[in-house]
């Protein structure tokens, strides 16, 4: 084991050994590191002022993500390449991307332009196409005050254009070296005077460390976990990481079904969830910024079991099921079995989510999954509602029908479902399992959604089902 959180800070070797198991990289880049760059605005991954840039890693090179620093923890940049503003440069010579921002006058009071600059760097690096819908991609989770973002987009055609060379471009062999060295030494086991941060490599190891503390908090990608520090100023003594472990991030995929690690990161599962299901890649876009895209995962998504969590309803709708694991063994369940009360699970104490497998949709089956928001991009769902049923004969079979914000959990309409099912595909038939919804839900009323409107808005669902379906 290695007590020693090692990594590059732009292209350079560095050891961190006093962090508190949950301090943030932001933290300590700006009172350890003093690179101050690196903004922090809102502290909880919604304005994109502290993005940094992690590599890691994949295949023959490297990937390059865009994270929040603020929500993201010391012990998750272990054997990563952590790049801040401060180390674009090279020499006096600025980045293109910083030179296109200054060339098209996209920064007034500059707070902001760390952050965008990064998530620039991030798709400059990953030669990505200078088209106004890529950018506006990853630039999704920035938020700026001043100029509007017209020469911010401006500013990314311009860099995006160019031949995607930059200081890293010599560096690259030498960081992957350096990256793959740290890999295949001892995992990572920090023990502070505040606490530990372990960084199990395999799902035993796992078992074991959570079986000998089962009251440690598991760390995905930590976009919400972290926020009990942000946010609301609480101490993290013991963390397990969930990111080294390489059978919780495999995917494996037959002719029928696709089986999910469940510390996948969102991103990674972005084109293959697209291909399932256009749907699901439309709620996956929206799920989040790239920044949270980059951490969060669909295993996270689920344990943390909020009742307005994205994914539950539609992988409830596509009968989704979860492989639990621990020392004593492992178990499946379907994922609205998982879900038992507001923010408690069927987790005992010792057990993870190994994997989420899905049923593929086959010829004659309609699958949709809509989310209703105040903002199309980087919001909460005030009702997120997802309908699976097979066409036969003009009909609706095998009708599962699931909604979250509904509910004190995602639950399935079991009652609209009924109505549905064996109904002709027709307009009438989902009008009766629309006015179902009242015997299914009894939602709320809070700042995102009254119970009026959210029942209102579930009910208008079905019209946009019978619409497609037909």
């Amino acid at each position: 084991m290695s007590s020693q959180i090692r990594f590059l800070l732009n292209g350079l070797a560095e050891t961190e050994v006093a962090a508190a198991p949950d301090m943030t990289v932001l933290r300590w880049l700006r009172l350890h590191a003093r690179l101050t760059g690196t903004k922090e605005g809102c502290a909880e991954g919604d304005c994109g002022a502290c993005t940094v840039v992690l590599a890691e890693p994949l295949g023959e090179g490297l990937v390059w993500r865009a994270v929040n620093a603020c929500i993201l923890l010391m012990g998750q940049i272990h054997g990563k390449l952590l790049v801040t503003v401060e180390g674009l440069a090279d020499g006096e010579r600025l980045h293109p991307v910083q030179d296109a921002m200054i060339a098209r006058h996209a920064s007034q009071c500059g707070f902001c332009t760390p952050g965008f600059v990064m998530a620039l760097f991030a798709a400059y690096r990953n030669r990505e196409q200078a088209r106004t819908e890529t950018i506006h991609d990853a630039i999704a989770g920035n938020l700026c005050r001043c100029t509007g973002y017209r020469p911010i987009v401006d500013a990314a055609h311009d860099a995006l254009a160019g031949n995607g060379a930059d200081r890293f471009t010599a560096l690259e062999p030498a960081i992957l070296d350096a990256l793959r060295a740290i890999a295949d030494g001892p995992a990572l086991a920090c023990e502070t005077p505040t606490g530990r941060y372990l960084a199990p490599r395999d799902r035993s190891e796992l078992a074991c460390a959570l079986a000998a503390d089962p009251q440690a908090r598991l760390v995905a990608g930590g976009t919400d976990l972290a926020l009990d520090v942000t946010k609301r100023r609480q101490r993290l003594p013991s963390l397990i990481a969930l990111g080294a472990v390489a059978e919780l991030r495999r995917v494996e995929e037959d002719a029928r079904t696709l089986t999910l690690g469940a510390a996948m990161p969102y991103e990674d599962l972005l084109a293959r969830l697209a291909a399932l299901s256009p749907a699901l890649g439309v709620l996956l876009r929206r799920l989040g910024s790239r920044q949270i895209r980059a951490l969060g995962t669909i295993g996270g998504n689920l344990a943390n079991a909020s009742p307005i969590g994205d994914m539950a309803p539609a992988l409830i709708a596509l009968g989704a099921r979860l492989r639990i694991d621990s020392a004593q063994g492992a178990r499946e369940l379907p994922v609205e079995d998982f879900f038992l009360a507001y923010r408690k699970t069927a987790l005992e104490p010792g057990e993870f989510i190994d994997s989420v497998r899905v049923e593929k949709p086959v010829e004659g089956d309609f699958f949709d999954i809509e989310k209703i928001s105040r903002r199309y991009d980087q919001d909460i769902s005030a009702v997120c509602g997802a309908v699976r049923f097979t066409r036969e004969g003009g009909r609706a079979r095998g009708v599962r029908i699931a909604f979250g914000g509904m509910a004190a959990t995602p639950m399935r309409a079991r009652r609209a479902e009924a109505a549905l099912e064996g109904a002709p595909l027709a307009p009438e038939s989902f009008a009766r399992a629309a006015q179902a919804l009242a015997q299914d839900f009894t939602p709320i009323g809070d700042f995102r959604a009254s119970a009026a409107y959210r029942m209102e808005t579930a009910r208008n669902l079905f019209t946009r089902w019978s619409e497609a379906a037909a």
